[in-house]
């Protein structure tokens, strides 16, 4: 096993969903020849693809991305597995002299590899069925009745449900940071930000997003762990005529803006970020560091 002294440099770029962090790896990962880790628990998912702000064929064409598209619409995907894949990736990347550079907003990924997290055991087979039998609603409330903690996972998610009930609240334990790892957030103001999730909405749904979560929803079902996502469950509503397309779209906004404020409290507890409002200010200070690294 390796020793802490060998462990690579890793650059970590973090921050709330529409903040800038994809587009600031990508010049990050140009100007020192690194390669982009994705810790988002929705690009993992092939098919899922416009609600999920994957990047284009044409940007993982400029730089290597990795952990994109890694399992099916459906299928099970854990921190655990997150943070095996990601930690190989790192390996990978920094055997090759490139920079690993390692971006998202799922603070439960980021930190897994962090702070190694050590996870729990998954819960015996017929626990897990009986749970997944429960509606959302059903786990909500056996969640508030047991005063278990839903901080920093997304309520409207049962697969977050249903792991915190599981686990009864525990938390994996975990170690000091990672060595020779740099950590740089992306907090733009709260007006900006919303701004910024509306104006990326609207362009999903000029880009196709309704017909990507029809196709979707035609070939798996609403049961789909990808189609529980936000961005992707509010269009159930609008398929059953029961919502207009501007509803639907608010609604997107509305969860979107709340899963922020969410990423915001997760992070904000890391005294080891360094945190900027803009893009163009956290350039400059990762440039910096970096050269001062190289003199």
């Amino acid at each position: 096993m390796a020793t802490t002294s060998s462990q690579p440099k890793l650059l970590v770029i973090v921050g709330p969903t529409a903040s800038g962090k994809s587009d600031l790896a990508l010049t990050v990962a140009k100007r020192f020849a690194g390669e982009i880790i994705s810790a988002d628990s929705l690009t993992v998912r092939q098919e899922i693809s416009i609600g999920a702000a994957k990047p284009s064929p044409i940007v993982q064409a400029q730089i290597p991305h990795h952990l994109l598209d890694v399992v099916k619409p459906c299928q099970e995907f854990t921190a655990a597995t997150f943070k095996r894949l990601a930690t190989a990736a790192i390996a990978a990347i920094a055997s090759q002299g490139k920079l690993p550079i390692l971006v998202g907003g799922s603070g439960l990924y980021i930190d897994s590899v962090l702070y190694n997290f050590k996870f729990l055991p998954p819960g015996p087979a017929n626990e897990r069925s009986q749970l997944n039998s429960l509606s959302l609603a059903e786990l909500q409330e056996q969640i508030s009745r047991r005063g278990i903690s839903t901080e920093g996972i997304d309520i409207q998610n049962k697969r977050r449900l249903i792991r915190r009930l599981e686990t009864g609240g525990a938390l994996p334990s975990r170690t000091k940071l990672r060595p020779n790892t740099s950590i740089f957030g992306l907090n733009p103001p709260a007006k900006q930000l919303k701004s910024k999730i509306e104006i990326r909405t609207r362009q999903m749904i000029e880009d196709g997003l309704e017909a990507e979560v029809r196709a979707l929803v035609d070939k798996y079902g609403w049961t789909c762990a990808g189609l529980q996502a936000i961005g992707y469950r509010e269009w159930r509503q609008y398929f059953e005529n029961r919502q207009t397309l501007a509803e639907t779209e608010s609604r997107i906004i509305k969860s979107t803006v709340a899963l922020a404020k969410k990423q915001r409290t997760w992070f904000a507890r890391h005294p080891e970020i360094e945190w900027f409002e803009s893009s163009e200010k956290a350039l400059a200070a990762i440039s910096g560091k970096r050269k001062r690294k190289e003199n």
